[in-house]
């Protein structure tokens, strides 16, 4: 009998969204052989529900809870989590997208919990506390050890007491900010001790949330920082007067923002008098009216802040993470360390979580004796500490080679391409495999810490029966080629959606995935077969660079060597061979099907698939003449228009047009589009280098950024355009420019993506929509970051076109029948995305203004198309194997 795994995931800190896509990986990727995967969510309040499945797959939290239903009106498109509903019920809101559980009832739902949450809560031995008084056994560390592990400032004291290298630090407790020279005492102390630069972060926080690393040795920046580590803000009268509108709800957004604002319920402190508020919109009103009648300034506090700070010394070196796990004898081994490069900036939210920011270099790149010094150091502290199954350990190492372990975490974060899984794929372990590893070795702990209850000792002789059964069990499994990576600006995204078709069909009974890498550009591509610890490599370029320089570091042979007693009894297979240079004629040898992951050239143009079309092999998508319509979003609407399919007006910018001054044709443009308009590649997606244009100073930017001769991108055009560090934008030799879509004389419009699905039927196929899901930016344009990052943006399913259900779904049904006759011109195969813009007039007309088709669209574990599956009954893999399977029916190579 399987064990029913329960996932604990969420919470109520300001990591929950990490938590969130780090509990849907373990769902995906327990192998289902062995284990029945539970969702239990944790709301914002502490409440426990078995969340319906379909929400798992929703791109954050915010996209299901709380239910739409309850959100209030939101003029300014804010975006709130459930503590900013004062006064709601949350059991109530728990009963519409779950079952809630009382702590009494949990341990009859579930026989082991698998802990996803992180921060307080979660990291801090209160969840381990509360699972050991109910006898529920639980994954990595127990109480004390994560108690410790979470509190940065205890933690400080006690490695110094212990004899660990640590920078030089100062503890700030908050009370000791309060009185008027608080802050500049410790101003003048770190000024004439540790001095500046130095690290300034909270003492019960992860992911860098509420850190800043001080280089102004100014009393201001200082000052700022400490109060951002104290999630406080001051607001002067004349920075807010300053502000239009515009900027002031800008200010809002931010301040609001959990990980790097302040979040709600928040303190807003004012000479005498206290308010407790909710709600941006409530915030935002609040603070208009104070300083309509003051020119002082306000404070603004979370309800629920930090109690003391650290600052430290700013270390100069290499900044590394090392995960330690236990062996089959408890001894602890140091994978592979990993160096973390990022520039001169802080190692933060969206440099960790969004895939192409920073690069991961495994093992550090140092001589093997330092590499060694570090993971001894890692192993010493495991050990001291008393950390149990695995931690993951981060550091800096200096110019000089002395250590510094600075943070210690009893839980890893989860993302697919994290270090948690990236080093363990070091020594052959893929997600699914490890994770058994995890579970196996944690229940094998709680029977040493718990004096060998019998209750966890069956537990364990009933997972190591499941998995002899399983060596001892051969099935016949399709093989299948998941072809990811590429050379476009979309590369990254393109790593991650085909790691996530990967995992998903690896941890499956019917097929046998293994990962291609394509490499190369628009001249001449390569494929080449990857092992898994480079397909888990952070992004396409650190993958590239493996395969094009690949070794086996003495390293990590010897401690591959030191893991043998766990890859012995959890690998399978020959995962660690060498990547493999292969042929479309090698592959059709060696396949059942092949799935095109990747997005833009060469894979959404046809060229894949007219090579796979020579040689009869499965693939998923359209055909190779649909795909080279789609890819151009200039020839898309022209065959829309043809056929009477609204369209915005474009228009197409070549080189050679902005030879010689800008002006004219900027003006050419204005008359033609109106101000603003769209600027955009004709050819990439992914909210690639889309920008609105407002004045000739923006156009002038994007023309030299977009017709530049190097890789190199013009700072002074960045600036004006507001491109972020290691923003991708690509070089092209035109651009399209389109009409912004307005509201015009309706009374509703919203931007919507739409998904859907082919059937083979005897007089062909049919088509199945999806129900579309509505885009929420809070930008000019969708960013890459409300795509695909953890926690970012919002996306409601199913779209909101009116309030009435009945009036809501024949709008739907209007619209779903607009993307079908879009899909039938373009002879879509297989499953796609199409994105559009409705608008919904007084007499219920509808018009879909449609902006681009995705034949190919992004498969990354949060993107929307899965929550518009689910709302039809189907997983994740359930859409893949249709997917699939109807690639199978067309071409019929498999028997």
């Amino acid at each position: 009998m399987k064990l029913r795994v329960g996932i604990i995931f969420g919470g109520f800190s300001r990591e929950r969204e990490v938590s969130f896509a780090g509990g849907r990986t373990v769902y995906d990727n327990l192998n289902k052989s062995f284990f029945e995967p539970i969702p239990i969510f944790v709301d914002s309040f502490g409440n426990f529900a078995i969340l319906d499945w379909k929400y798992i797959y929703k791109g954050s939290i915010r996209d299901f809870y709380p239910p739409v239903k309850h959100l209030p009106s939101t003029p300014n498109g804010f975006q709130v989590y459930a503590e900013s509903l004062n006064g709601v019920d949350p059991i109530k809101l728990l009963k519409e997208i779950g079952t809630p559980i009382k702590a009494d009832e949990l341990k009859t739902k579930i026989d082991f919990a698998f802990l996803c949450l992180h921060g307080a809560g979660g990291e801090d031995g209160s969840i381990q506390g509360f699972l050991e008084y109910y006898k529920i056994p639980y994954s990595g560390s127990g109480i004390f050890s994560s108690a410790l592990g979470m509190n940065k400032a205890i933690q400080r004291r006690w490695m110094q007491d212990a004899g660990y290298d640590v920078p030089d630090f100062i503890i700030v407790k908050r009370e000791d900010i309060l009185h008027s020279s608080g802050i500049k005492k410790f101003y003048d102390a770190v000024k004439a001790g540790m001095g500046i630069p130095c690290v300034i972060k909270p003492a019960n926080q992860g992911s860098s949330i509420g850190a800043t690393v001080l280089t102004s040795d100014d009393y201001a920046s200082f000052e700022k920082a400490l109060l951002k580590s104290f999630f406080m803000r001051k607001l002067k009268a004349t920075e807010w007067k300053s502000m239009n509108r515009k900027e002031q709800v800008i200010y809002i957004r931010d301040i609001s923002d959990i990980r790097e604002g302040i979040g709600f319920p928040m303190d807003m402190k004012s000479p005498g008098k206290q308010a407790t508020i909710y709600h941006p919109e409530e915030l935002l009103k609040k603070i208009s009216l104070y300083f309509e009648k003051a020119n002082d300034e306000i404070l603004l506090e979370a309800h629920h802040g930090e109690s003391e700070v650290l600052i430290e010394s700013f270390l100069r070196g290499k900044e590394f993470s090392c995960i330690v796990v236990q062996d089959e004898n408890n001894n602890p081994v140091a994978l592979p360390p990993t160096e973390i490069r990022k520039g001169q900036e802080l190692y933060d939210y969206r440099s960790k979580y969004l895939p192409g920011l920073s690069r991961k270099i495994t093992p550090i790149d140092l001589p093997s004796e330092q590499i060694e010094t570090i993971a001894n150091e890692c192993c010493k502290l495991f050990t001291n500490m008393h950390f149990d199954v695995y931690a993951r350990i981060d550091g800096f190492i200096t110019d000089e080679g002395k250590v510094f372990l600075n943070d210690p975490n009893t839980t890893s974060g989860m993302l697919p391409s994290s270090f948690f899984f990236h080093q363990a794929a070091e020594i052959g372990l893929n997600p699914s495999r490890f994770l058994t590893y995890i579970i196996h070795t944690s229940i094998r702990q709680r029977i040493l810490s718990s004096m060998n209850n019998p209750d966890y000792s069956q537990l364990l002789s009933r997972l190591e029966d499941l998995m002899h059964d399983e060596r001892n069990t051969s099935t016949r499994k399709k093989k299948v080629a998941v072809i990811l990576g590429g050379y476009t600006s979309e590369r990254h995204i393109s790593v991650e959606s085909g790691r996530n078709i990967y995992e998903k069909l690896s941890s499956s009974s019917q097929y046998e995935p293994f990962p291609v890498f394509l490499s190369g550009s628009d001249k001449e591509y390569s494929l080449y077969r990857i092992p898994v610890n480079i397909l888990l490599k952070d992004n396409a370029d650190d993958i590239r660079e493996k395969i094009e320089h690949y070794s086996v570091h003495p390293f990590i042979k010897k401690i591959q060597r030191n893991a043998e007693s766990i890859t012995q009894k959890f690998a399978i297979g020959n995962s660690l061979m060498p990547p493999k240079k292969v042929s479309y004629a090698e592959l059709a040898k060696e396949v059942d099907a092949v799935f095109i992951a990747l997005h833009g050239r060469p894979g959404e143009d046809g060229t894949v698939q007219k090579e796979l079309d020579k040689l009869g092999i499965p693939f998923n998508g359209s055909s190779s003449a649909t795909s080279a319509i789609t890819i151009n979003k200039y020839n898309t609407n022209r065959l829309f228009e043809k056929n009477g399919l609204l369209v915005p007006k474009d228009f197409i910018v070549k080189k050679e047009d902005c030879l010689k001054e800008t002006l004219s044709l900027f003006k050419t443009l204005e008359k033609q589009l109106g101000l603003p308009f769209i600027a955009k590649p004709i050819d990439d997606g992914c909210s690639s280098a889309v920008k609105k244009i407002h004045d000739i100073k923006e156009f002038d930017a994007y023309v030299k950024l977009v017709f530049r001769e190097t890789e190199g991108k013009d700072a002074a055009a960045s600036a004006i355009l507001k491109i972020k560090p290691k923003e991708e934008f690509p070089i092209k030799a035109a651009f399209l420019t389109e009409e912004l879509i307005r509201r015009k004389s309706a009374t509703h419009m919203l931007e919507i993506t739409g998904g859907l699905l082919t059937h083979a039927t005897k007089k062909g196929k049919s088509y199945e929509l999806f129900e579309a899901s509505e885009t929420l930016s809070e930008g000019d344009v969708l960013s890459l970051e409300e795509k695909f990052l953890a926690g970012e943006g919002q996306n409601i399913t199913p779209a909101r076109y009116a309030k009435n259900p009945i009036a809501r779904q024949k709008i739907s049904n209007i619209v779903k029948e607009e993307l079908k006759k879009a899909a039938e011109l373009l002879d879509i195969d297989g499953y796609a995305r199409i994105d559009a813009f409705v608008r919904i007039y007084k007499n219920r007309k509808v018009e879909v203004v449609f902006i681009e088709v995705n034949s190919l669209p992004g498969m990354t574990p949060a993107t929307c198309i899965f929550h518009q599956t689910a709302i039809n009954g189907y997983t994740p893999f359930q859409f893949i194997d249709n997917i699939l399977n109807y690639g199978f029916s067309k071409r019929k190579k498999y028997k």
